[in-house]
């Protein structure tokens, strides 16, 4: 226990935009496997922005997918994951195609499903509910074994204000009250264009 907070002191102090980023990633993958943090992942590449006007939330062939570097990037950093041990990770995902695809691409495990990671550009109305939603779940997870979220960009802003890359996971620990520290983002494949 020692260790780990040791670990999270480092992180916390030190910057977060080292070019050591292996250094940083092993102590932020060691925080995440030991428990009690959550990574928050970034679809991987999937250009364009937004989904067409014809979107249906069943219906792939309507919504903005990943590119084929993004298939690849998204098993790059599966292997990434695994070769660090985190081959047991409990997978939760958007139902939005991109991102089910990227959590089944990890190939680290079964992938669930959570509405409240759905794109919040889809839904204006209610995303102050949607976000309180996501992090009353968190709260009310057993975080004794490591979990991936893998959602959008504008979700992972609106839980925590930080907007990440494509494949990009960010390190938060929940708070008792719901709310997200960010303890540090790992940054394992750069996106493919």
């Amino acid at each position: 226990m020692h260790r780990l907070i040791a670990l999270v002191a480092a992180l916390l102090i030190g910057s977060f935009s080292s070019s050591d980023g292996f250094a940083q990633d092993d102590a932020l993958l060691e925080v995440l496997r030991a428990g009690g943090h959550v990574g928050l992942m970034r679809h991987a590449r999937a250009p364009g922005s937004n989904d067409p006007p014809s979107f249906q939330l069943g219906d792939c062939s309507t919504q903005r997918n990943l590119s084929d570097g993004g298939r690849q990037q998204a098993r790059e950093i599966g292997a990434f994951l695994r070769d660090a041990g985190l081959a047991g990770v409990r997978l939760v995902s958007s139902q939005w195609c991109r991102c089910r695809e990227t959590a089944e691409l990890l190939n680290l495990g079964s992938v669930e499903e959570l509405p409240s990671l759905n794109s919040l550009v889809s839904y204006p109305r209610d995303r102050g509910e949607m976000t309180a939603a996501t992090q009353r779940w968190i709260l009310e997870q057993d975080l004794s074994e490591p979990l991936l979220l893998v959602t959008h960009q504008i979700n992972i802003g609106a839980l925590i204000d930080a907007y990440p890359d494509e494949g990009e996971i960010v390190v938060v620990q929940p708070a008792d009250d719901g709310t997200l520290a960010v303890i540090g983002t790992i940054r394992a494949v750069a996106p493919p264009r």
